[in-house]
């Protein structure tokens, strides 16, 4: 007599899921953090953003949400596959 999974029983996030999870935070994190410096030093003295560190701070911040987001979007992709596939194994298809 086969007995029906209940939906607690479905499968938990896999390590590439948390490691997405976790890269995107951190990413879409220091781009915003290296987004406000730039904005406050820019408001303070606009030459120094020329100089230094800076160009790299403001190419973080313009590169990081992209990125961010993008792995956002797959980590979505995959758990989407992840709980129909699961929904498919819990109707017996």
């Amino acid at each position: 007599m086969p007995t029906e999974s209940s939906p607690a029983e479905s499968s938990s996030p896999s390590l590439v899921e948390r490691v997405l999870a976790y890269a995107s935070l951190a990413i879409i994190a220091v781009a915003l953090i290296s987004f406000f410096g730039t904005l406050i030093v820019g408001l303070n003295d606009r030459e120094a953003l020329a100089q230094g560190f800076w160009p790299v701070v403001y190419a973080i911040s313009m590169i990081g949400l992209p990125i961010g987001f993008a792995l956002l979007i797959l980590l979505l992709i995959l758990s989407q596959r992840r709980r129909r596939a699961d929904a498919r194994r819990l109707s017996g298809r």
